[in-house]
């Protein structure tokens, strides 16, 4: 009888170790990126860290000089390269053919001040490579943005005139993505299938970003943070800001996606990136409809005429070589999900 006890109590001693293992914290893995470690494509390169499953990032990005700019006079020479990447990180277990899900926990700015600004041959009122024009280029000009954490804004000062204004702070990584396929490399400063230079503000706390995997562990690289950014960065730049970054990547087996995309609680969304921008747009509604279709069953000509009475666009940027739109629609205009992501 007693051995029968022992037995049961060491059996329950077990199964109360284990229920206590599986509810330990996740581990949290950290990596300090620095001028002197951060890349300027995504490709193929050794990872910095490894992150396995339910493991959380703890990372920090640059802003998109380099922090090169710190005080009233510094100009863009002192920029070493566009869009510094904090990574690669390698993901356990994601293969070509999977999907990565990028869960954004905590996105805090790291720094006191953002920066604003154009220049010749960069911007959607400017004339570029793509779009020349005949009239001279907009010289060099820079704003600096005090960060105010007290009140979550910033503050715009007017360099022309003594107008001031504060602006909300929506802190999201203007540059996430992973490793393209084909063994290419890519700017930091183009967006394209792989993500990149998206500059979403829906890279952001509450949301989730979906990205292809092409490479064995997927290969993630983020930077360019932002304080807050207009419609379409029509002057090229956001408040630009380093950004503190927490986050956790799940990977997704053997569904495979095309474009980016994201969700939240509310909506699915689907992103376009390409030139022209009607192009982009076909691309953002090509892929939600095939979102629809798949996890919703609505047949494509359904969910095609419905988006055109209820779906929202987001025009995320219109200056970079690729144009971003983002295509959404509200999940209470769908059916209830037959296929989980």
């Amino acid at each position: 009888m007693k051995l029968l006890l022992l037995a049961v109590f060491f059996s329950i001693l077990f199964c109360a170790s284990a229920v206590k293992a599986q509810k330990q914290d996740p581990v949290v893995v950290k990596y300090h990126a620095t001028l002197e470690t951060v890349k300027y494509v995504y490709g193929a390169a050794p990872a910095v860290a490894r992150l396995g499953p339910n493991d959380i990032l703890e990372t920090n990005t640059l802003d998109a000089f380099g922090d090169a700019i710190q005080k009233p006079g510094d100009t863009l020479a002192l920029v070493k390269g566009d869009n510094p990447l904090t990574g690669p990180f390698f993901i356990e277990g994601a293969e070509p053919g999977d999907t990565i899900a990028v869960e954004f926990l905590k996105l805090e700015v790291n720094s006191s001040q953002g920066v604003g600004a154009f220049a010749p041959g960069f911007g959607a009122l400017n004339s570029t490579d793509y779009t020349p024009m005949i009239q001279p280029a907009l010289p060099e000009r820079i704003w600096l943005y005090p960060i105010h954490p007290g009140d979550n804004t910033s503050i715009f000062q007017a360099h022309d005139s003594n107008f001031s204004v504060k602006i909300p702070l929506h802190p999201f990584l203007g540059c996430i993505g992973v490793a393209p396929a084909n063994g290419e490399a890519r700017s930091s400063v183009v967006p394209a299938e792989f993500g990149g230079n998206m500059d979403a503000s829906e890279s952001s706390v509450g949301n989730t970003l979906y990205l292809p995997v092409n490479v064995p562990g997927a290969l993630l690289y983020m930077g360019d943070g932002h304080a807050a950014m207009g419609d379409g960065e029509i002057a090229g730049t956001a408040i630009e800001v380093p950004l503190r970054v927490r986050l956790r990547v799940r990977v997704i087996k053997g569904q495979r996606i095309e474009w980016p995309r994201f969700e939240n609680q509310d909506e699915i969304m689907a992103v376009g990136i390409y030139r022209p921008l009607d192009d982009c747009l076909r691309i953002a509604f090509t892929q939600l409809i095939e979102w629809i279709h798949q996890d919703y069953e609505l047949s494509e000509l359904d969910a095609y005429e419905l988006l055109s009475k209820v779906a929202t666009i987001h025009l995320a940027e219109m200056v970079d070589p690729n144009y971003v739109v983002i295509a959404k629609v509200d999940k209470k205009y769908l059916p209830p999900r037959k296929t989980s992501r």
